[in-house]
């Protein structure tokens, strides 16, 4: 029987074993990670499902120890997998397994290499994300792809309406993949990293509107990038922070902003924002403090127009 050990986190962690799972790999360990109470975690854990299964759990705090090396070398697992765990396996790890060792990634690499590939295809205005099977080697997300899978990112979408789709991708991606991987055929392509850029990770701090630079739509890809499960887009005004969760684009004759300057008003009974470039958008979600906004209790809030700055 094939063996395996695997990394893994988060919804894809989970789902991806599942998938071992159901090909009959034998996975003798799990290693994961604790959950950190300062997070939102609304995510499975990769953690419970590997119990439910029977398979032995870690979550040590780094996985490149001598110790855990050595328990590796002792399991010789004929394969790795990384399944979004968040730590980058060493050299010295990666050599433990006999056969290969294999990362899922959430995007299409060689483009959003690193953290948060998901948040940052959004931000960036693309239309397309997926998910993307590839060998792991000393560098991170720079191995040879083995498979891959689009999938597209609608205007109005958000992280959470992408990773979604993204879920389901890496499933099926692995899916496709192992029996190739198991017998030893699969067609391996080089990545070739001049055709994308390493990203890092993202805080909560990262979600500030800029309303002195930043246009409609560069608001609006920003506010669906990081709206809920994420910390969400805001601002801070006269009356406390502003966190936005939802917007939508609007055309020229959709909505006529009162000044040509950043501000907040009221139309029709809707609410609405205009950036720096003149551009409107509506704003569906948003919250003052406590408070779930729209654009009648943002009359008990503000004096329309609101500037923005």
């Amino acid at each position: 029987m094939v063996s395996a050990v695997v990394f893994g986190y988060h919804n894809v962690g989970v789902r991806c074993l599942s998938v071992l799972l159901a090909h009959n790999i034998q996975v003798k360990l799990v290693v994961t990670h604790s959950d950190d109470e300062a997070e939102n975690i609304w995510f499975d854990s990769v953690k419970e499902f590997g119990c439910l299964h029977g398979i032995p759990v870690i979550s040590p705090q780094s996985p490149n120890t001598e110790s855990l090396i050595s328990q590796m070398r002792a399991l010789r697992p004929d394969f790795i997998f990384s399944f979004y765990y968040r730590s980058i396996l060493s050299v010295d790890l990666l050599s433990t397994a006999t056969l290969a060792c294999y990362n899922m990634h959430g995007s299409l690499l060689p483009k959003y290499r690193g953290r948060a590939p998901v948040n940052w295809a959004i931000i960036h205005g693309e239309t397309e994300a997926g998910a993307t099977l590839h060998e792991m080697v000393k560098k991170p997300d720079a191995g040879a792809i083995v498979g891959q899978m689009t999938v597209p990112i609608l205007p109005n979408d958000t992280a959470a309406d992408v990773f979604t789709k993204v879920l389901v991708a890496a499933e099926m991606v692995l899916d496709r993949a192992l029996p190739s991987i198991i017998n030893g055929t699969l067609e391996k392509v080089p990545m070739d990293l001049s055709k994308g850029s390493y990203f890092g990770g993202r805080k909560p701090a990262d979600g500030k509107i800029d309303w002195k630079i930043m246009g409609a739509k560069q608001i609006h890809n920003l506010v669906r990038a990081v709206s809920h499960p994420y910390p969400g887009a805001f601002t801070h005004t006269s009356k406390g922070k502003l966190v936005i969760w939802r917007t939508i684009l609007m055309n020229d004759d959709q909505a006529t902003p009162p000044v040509g300057e950043p501000c907040l008003w009221e139309q029709g009974g809707l609410l609405f924002a205009v950036a720096c470039d003149g551009k409107a958008l509506r704003i569906i979600s948003a919250v003052l403090g406590e408070h779930e906004l729209n654009a009648k209790t943002f009359l008990g809030w503000f004096d329309f127009p609101f500037m923005l700055v």
